[in-house]
């Protein structure tokens, strides 16, 4: 008779989900999903549900396999020695083997003034704050939106293609990861929209009041509504429960996603630092990742030697409302390539991007282990090269 195998999921995000699917494709796995609320969040929706064009919440009945248990909750601490972890609500729940993928949001700011008078978007319940917070605020009011990556400029847009008065503040560059050629088209969409965008180092925010935001060149933007999407943090599970982790407090693993500490815990998704390597955060990146986490596990149920994750990307999307945006295409180094798609079509492109990202659950929810993704080899290289660099720093010095 077959030993049942028990595994426990923390975070039922992309990857979560993703992983918790793949899993049924053995009968004699059990999966346990402990997510704190009871819905599923596309992360990709949340600028939208700020700007009233979405909702940003899926019934997990609709993405999650029927042999997967949902346990609403938080998990408090990790017991890797008795291979079980703690609930908010009490109670501890055993595994074989755990996956880790709690996801990632805002990190606290040290700019004075912004926690206390800054709004974060980075989970469903913020977005929902804000939301409320600026459907009492007149159209006129002003809004500034920090950070200048993906999640600002898509704020920024949507909230000005609603009439919105907005400052978008980057601290830096428009878009970093963005080819220039790309850039520029963004910085044009944006000035239509009517959006202020005041970049360069002149541009970083030194401190945030209840009305205003002052920036390290001394001037005083007026500000109703100031929307904080720079940084990034994760939870501190892993490191509250004594497992190794990198600089931000995601959990070290080796090539495999397996924690450097405990062969029985897994990670994926932006919680995860592979090699000390983290992938770039992404919906697309999580999936795969969640897919690959999967793999692992029942590689080493099967009693095989799990092979280490391979992942390309093709692309980023970036809404600029919701009649453009931007489709840019990369290579396998996860740099930007001169060609782009831009205009309604890089919309288009954008809206089916956060279609598939839940699609692709809900197929593997139904078919667990169907879902492929781009591999590449250049991930090696980096690796490679960042293990060459202290040698080659060392015969330099000698």
């Amino acid at each position: 008779m077959t030993e049942n195998t028990d595994v426990v999921v923390i975070g039922g995000g992309y990857a979560g989900v993703m992983a918790a699917n793949r899993l049924t494709q053995r009968a004699d796995v059990t999966v346990t999903l402990i997510n704190p609320r009871p819905v599923f969040v596309p992360r990709l929706r949340l600028h939208q549900l700020v700007g009233g064009s979405h909702d940003a919440v899926v019934d997990y009945r609709e993405i999650l396999a029927d042999g997967v248990r949902l346990v609403v909750d938080n998990v408090t601490r990790i017991d890797a020695a008795g291979r079980s972890v703690t609930l908010a609500a009490g109670g501890t729940v055993g595994y074989d083997y755990l996956i880790y993928t709690v996801g990632s949001g805002s990190a606290g700011s040290r700019v004075p003034g912004a926690a206390e008078f800054a709004y974060p978007i980075a989970t469903l319940e913020a977005a929902q704050r804000l939301r409320s917070v600026l459907d009492a605020m007149p159209a006129t009011a002003p809004v500034t939106v920090v950070g200048a990556g993906p999640t600002g400029i898509e704020t920024a847009a949507e909230l000005a293609e609603a009439g919105r008065r907005v400052t978008l503040v980057c601290g830096g560059v428009l878009g970093p990861y963005l080819h220039s050629r790309a850039r520029r088209t963004a910085a044009e969409r944006l000035a239509t929209l009517g959006v202020t965008v005041l970049d360069g180092t002149g541009a970083l925010v030194t401190a945030v009041t209840s009305d205003a935001v002052r920036l390290a060149d001394g001037r005083e933007l007026p500000s109703e509504v100031t929307i904080w999407t720079a940084g990034f943090g994760v939870p501190e599970l892993a490191a509250r429960s004594g497992l190794r982790t990198d600089a931000v407090g995601r959990l070290l693993t080796d090539e495999t996603l397996t924690s450097v500490d405990d062969e029985r815990i897994v990670a994926a998704g932006d919680s995860a630092a592979p090699s000390d390597l983290p992938f770039r955060m992404s919906a697309y990146a999580a999936g795969c990742l969640g897919a690959h986490a999967a793999d692992t596990v029942l590689g080493r149920i099967a009693g095989e030697q799990p092979a280490p994750v391979d992942l390309s990307f093709p692309a980023m999307c970036i809404s600029l409302g919701r009649r453009a945006g931007i489709f840019q295409f990369a290579h396998k180094d996860d740099t930007a390539m001169r060609l782009y798609i831009s205009g309604r079509a890089g919309a288009k492109l954008k809206e089916l991007s956060c279609a598939f990202s839940v699609r692709h659950l809900a197929n593997e929810a139904r078919k667990p282990g169907s879902h492929h993704w781009p591999k590449g080899d250049k991930r090696r290289e980096l690796l490679r090269a960042e293990r060459d660099e202290p040698s080659a720093a060392a015969e330099r010095a000698v």
